[in-house]
This record gives structure tokens, C-alpha cells and sequence, in this order.
């Protein structure tokens, strides 16, 4: 069963292309999604520790990621949740990852401007659509990163 999330948060690290074994496109980053509440005594926000997602994306919506996002900006993910335990060097922890559907620029507070992409050889309608955005199935043998992208600051 694959548990389907959405969050709203900041890239705390910028989309970079790598590649699959298989030479397929994907990219790896880091969202802090906010977490406040209003403290009943005072009326103010306060602001707690933000949750921390790794997030994935492949093939088009990848090279679309890298091309459109910039680190510090707000954004929107949907996709497929994952948790994965990690364990290097002595360290152990757990990552969530959040392998992308659909991804862009949060229109709350800023403006952007839409360009379609060419569509990619071989591709049509919307089955090449989902295909090209489906994750290569030797993604999952990738190792997880201890620690990726979060020194104890907020980045952004």
C-alpha cells in the first residue's frame, strides 16, 4: 500500500540532475515544512522545529525540478510517502522521503509563469505522461544519505 501526502514547505537544499543506473534522470532535495501554532496566552505565532522531508523526483518532473526550483523557495510536493531507516559509520536514524507526483512553486506569496515542455521522445497522451515521471525501478537500491542536507540551521 503507498500512503499519498502532500506538503507545503521551503527547499532547504537546490535540485541537482544525477542519474539512475539505468541513465534515467532523478533528483534529490530537501524540504523544512513550517510548524507553528498560536500560543493561547500571548495571540503570537511561534514557530517550532519544521518536519524535514527528502524528496524525489524522476525522469521529466526531475529535469523540470531542476530547471524551475531554486533553494529557499516555497513549495508544493505530492507524492508517494516512504520511511526509510538508515544506519552509517555507528549512526542510525530515519529518513521520510516523499517520491514526487507533482511538484511546483507555492502561489501564496509570489508569481510564476508557466511554460510547457516539449514532449519527450516516444512519449504521448497521458500514459507517456505518467510514465515520465514514474521513478526507474533501480531507484529504491540507492542508498540513503545520513544526515542529507540538514546541519542543525535553518537554511534558508
Amino acid at each position: 500500500m503507498t500512503d499519498t501526502i502532500t506538503i507545503t514547505g521551503n527547499l532547504a537544499t537546490a535540485p541537482t540532475e544525477q542519474q539512475t543506473g539505468s541513465g534515467d534522470p532523478y533528483t534529490r532535495f530537501r524540504v523544512a515544512s513550517p510548524n507553528r501554532r498560536r500560543d493561547t496566552r500571548t495571540g503570537e505565532w511561534v514557530d517550532l522545529d519544521p518536519n524535514w522531508y527528502t524528496v524525489l523526483a524522476f525522469r521529466s518532473l526531475a529535469s523540470h525540478a531542476v530547471a524551475s526550483l531554486e533553494k529557499g523557495q516555497r513549495v508544493i510536493v505530492t507524492g508517494a510517502l516512504k520511511v526509510r531507516r538508515w544506519e552509517r559509520e555507528g549512526k542510525a536514524g530515519t529518513e521520510v522521503e516523499v517520491v514526487a507526483d507533482a511538484l511546483g512553486a507555492d502561489l501564496r506569496f509570489g508569481t510564476t509563469r508557466f511554460s510547457r515542455a516539449a514532449p519527450a521522445a516516444g512519449t504521448a497522451g497521458a500514459e507517456g505522461q505518467a510514465a515520465a515521471g514514474a521513478p526507474p525501478a533501480d531507484w529504491e537500491a540507492a542508498p540513503v544519505a545520513a544526515g542529507d542536507g540538514y546541519a542543525g540551521e535553518t537554511p534558508f
